[in-house]
């Protein structure tokens, strides 16, 4: 057997500290603007401007929007297809990766293949997902979700909306929501059970469990809380799935309640200080229904959660509404992304009180884009199937918009930086951490 000779530091990489496995510690992390003459000593585009989210800071405005694999095991639990599939887009450098809708109890999955958060098991299977992300200087956060009426569902490249039984992993006898209101009447999506107090406060207590759980075992950089797209906070927020006559029904007061306490009960389990805490909404239902929530509905609630010191909220639409149209709202004077006009109003509303986040077909466009950001009509783009056909989106925007990244070293050979760049970057950052 040849032994091989020792090796000083000196004569390679070091390898990152936070996994097990050899990949080189990245001087800096991939998605970085890269200053150097080839971009002509010009300024960042605003897409690759870093961006502080309380005290996290990314390196670009573009991110990966959560979503669903319908790959975790029979526990719920992520495997090694997750650690692949996010591990793709991590090298590329998005400027945060938010892990798909994690459910926080046993009757919250969408499906019986959804991540849970529910046990500690569960929990340290997505540090490997976590600690690959550091190892590569990247920041990761995971969505925090509870179903309600639309859990126990088959994965949709298998069925649109059809139940999931027990014969199959499913439980729609234990699927519940704020009311006892099926999604689509007569449809394959089980009428629910309507929650009881001491359940709504159980599952506010496992929102609260699940995030501390993501921070403390499997170390998440942030927290988005899933209130959108029909499930459960959403299901209470709006007037279509409300109709309980309690503190938490009738008034907008009552129904946003569910949200606002699953927040203090996040906030009491871990150091929002130190790990920021984002929501989804729908900000408007899309529906035919006069009492549907609405934009305004909207900036009332976003008031309300700056007071409850999130930082980030990332506007979606629809979802809780078999009727709903496929575009609502606000009228638009030109064709733009469906979520465009509903960022830009919210972003105005709030103004630099909190981060707006957008989401939904904006991968078509890095120019457009790069212009709402510089505008401030919103902050981030969350970008999901963009970055399902192309993990490396973020090079192919850099790319149109004429500038240069830096890239994960181990991508970036043969493009950019060269050798002697890349060896005096490291050692710019070791004298750099070595001075502190």
């Amino acid at each position: 057997m040849t032994v091989p000779k020792e090796i000083s530091p000196s004569d390679e990489i070091k390898g990152a500290s936070e996994v097990s496995y050899y990949t080189p510690a990245q001087p800096v992390a991939a998605g970085t603007f890269f200053e150097n003459e080839k971009n002509l000593d010009a300024p960042a585009p605003a897409i690759f401007s870093p961006l502080k989210i309380g005290n996290m800071t990314i390196q670009n405005r573009i991110g990966v929007s959560p979503m669903c694999q319908y790959s975790a095991d029979y526990q719920y639990e992520a495997t090694p297809y997750h650690l692949i599939h996010y591990g793709a887009m991590l090298n590329h450098g998005p400027g945060i990766t938010i892990v798909e809708s994690t459910a926080v109890s046993p009757e919250g999955p969408l499906s019986p293949h959804d991540l849970g958060i529910w046990t500690d098991e569960q929990a340290q299977k997505l540090k490997q997902v976590v600690d690959y992300a550091h190892s590569q200087k990247q920041k990761i956060a995971i969505q925090l979700n509870h179903g309600g009426r639309k859990a126990s569902g088959q994965p949709p490249f298998l069925h649109l909306e059809q139940l999931c039984d027990e014969t199959v992993g499913g439980f729609p006898d234990k699927v519940v929501a704020p009311s006892a209101l099926q999604f689509r009447p007569h449809g394959n999506l089980v009428k629910p059970h309507e929650l009881e107090l001491d359940d709504i406060k159980r599952i506010i207590r496992q929102f609260g469990d699940a995030a501390k759980r993501a921070v403390e075992i499997s170390g998440f950089d942030a927290l988005e809380i899933h209130g959108a797209h029909g499930y459960l906070i959403n299901e209470f927020y709006s007037p279509i799935s409300n109709k309980r006559t309690d503190e938490y029904g009738g008034s907008f007061e009552n129904r946003v309640r569910f949200l606002l306490q699953v927040i203090d009960e996040i906030s009491s389990k871990i150091d929002a200080t130190k790990i920021p805490l984002f929501v989804r909404i729908s900000a408007v239902e899309n529906s035919p229904d006069p009492e549907a929530w609405s934009i305004n509905d909207s900036k009332r609630l976003a008031d309300l959660l700056i007071a409850k010191g999130i930082k980030l909220l990332d506007v979606s639409s629809g979802g809780n509404d078999y009727r709903q149209a496929a575009r609502s709202g606000l009228s638009q004077e030109k064709k733009e992304p469906i979520h465009v006009p509903f960022a830009r109003e919210i972003k105005k509303h709030v103004g630099d009180k909190l981060l707006v986040a957008c989401v939904g077909g904006l991968e078509k466009d890095p120019f457009l884009v790069n212009e709402y950001i510089e505008k401030g009509e919103f902050d981030v783009a969350l970008i999901g199937r963009g970055f399902l056909r192309n993990p490396g989106l973020v090079w192919t925007f850099a790319d149109q918009l004429g500038v240069r990244l830096h890239q994960n070293l181990q991508l970036g050979w043969g493009f950019w930086p060269n050798k002697q760049q890349i060896i005096d970057l490291i050692k710019r950052t070791e004298n750099a951490s070595l001075e502190k």
